[in-house]
């Protein structure tokens, strides 16, 4: 008799487990590395989420948002991603024209986003703009535009690269929307100056702190992060007279995915108020939802004058002008 009640136990039980399988599936998301790391906002939102989904999120790193959309082209259909968490506004375009997206259900009426930027395709979750960073205590009087960066021929200043990281596309683009058909005489005059082009954001960073070069290009930002998580004040973004590049970061839905509902839940939640908390102090960018600022935030130089191209024209002109640019680096 105990056999016979284990038996039917044991039969209920793989009965069972292919329900509860659809019942608790897994949404994964491509994401940059700095994103989906232990100080990044990944943990505290698959924390969240997963308190509302009867899921599983997985954050999936690459070394940057471009090598994540990289990764979903080469996979195509057969892709294990549902969504691709990172683009921005300088690389949506390019995505777009893959066909690889669905367009999404989540209402991004009440975010507030640097010219009101809006996508039937992509949600976009939190903003910055780019900087020059550096120490004040190595230079008290850091250069206050291009011009002055280029000609002072003391200075070394770690870029990324365009190809492979989207601040080094926001670069290029910073140059092109400030000097316009000027940029490509910019260039050279700027290059001698670079130390070098790393592949992502966080190479770059981890140069300039180990004092290999003067500045980096990082975000507005970035300073609130060694201010209030390190107890460090002396980092700093320098104002440039010619202002300074946006960066909207975006979220987009694959129509590979088998989960578009949930990765809809999924997007509604990361705008939310709940989630748009960790932002400021994880992935150390502005919130697109209305929410209070931390203590911190208050210090930092935010730009008057700030410079954003248009989708379309990015995605028409982005190759040559990276050709440009690179040109100078030969």
């Amino acid at each position: 008799m105990l056999t016979r009640l284990v038996l039917t136990f044991t039969l209920a039980l793989a009965a069972s487990a292919p329900a509860l399988a659809q019942q608790n599936p897994t949404l994964t998301v491509y994401t940059y590395d700095a994103f989906a790391a232990d100080w990044g906002p990944g943990p505290a939102l698959k924390t969240g989420f997963e308190q509302t989904c009867a899921c599983t999120l997985e954050f999936v790193a690459a070394d940057s948002s471009i090598g994540a959309l990289r990764r979903v082209q080469l996979e195509g259909e057969n892709t294990n991603a549902d969504i691709v968490l990172g683009l921005d506004t300088s690389i949506v375009g390019e995505a777009l024209a893959t066909g690889l997206f669905a367009p999404h259900k989540v209402d991004t009426g009440a975010l507030r986003v640097p010219e009101n930027w809006r996508s039937p395709v992509f949600v976009p979750f939190d903003y910055g703009y780019f900087a020059m960073v550096y120490n004040t205590e190595l230079m008290p009087t850091p250069p206050t535009s291009f011009e002055k960066l280029a000609g002072n021929p003391d200075l070394k200043i770690v870029i990324q690269d365009p190809r492979s990281s989207t601040p080094g596309m926001g670069l290029m683009l910073w140059i092109k929307a400030a000097y316009g058909d000027d940029a490509e005489e910019a260039w050279p005059e700027i290059a001698p100056r670079v130390l070098t082009l790393t592949r992502s954001w966080s190479e770059a960073y981890a140069l300039f702190l180990a004092g290999e070069a003067d500045m980096v290009l990082s975000y507005t930002t970035s300073p609130a992060y060694h201010l209030m998580v390190e107890n460090d004040p002396r980092f700093a973004a320098a104002p440039f007279r010619e202002g300074h590049y946006t960066q909207i970061e975006v979220a987009g839905i694959l129509s590979s995915s088998p989960n578009k509902q949930l990765a809809n839940d999924f997007l509604t939640y990361l705008i939310s108020p709940e989630a748009q908390v960790f932002i400021p102090t994880t992935n150390w960018m502005y919130p697109v939802a209305d929410i209070e600022l931390p203590a911190g935030f208050d210090t930092l130089f935010v730009p008057q004058k700030t410079l954003l191209l248009d989708d379309e024209t990015v995605t028409e002109n982005a190759a040559r002008w990276i050709g440009e640019m690179l040109k100078s680096f030969e």
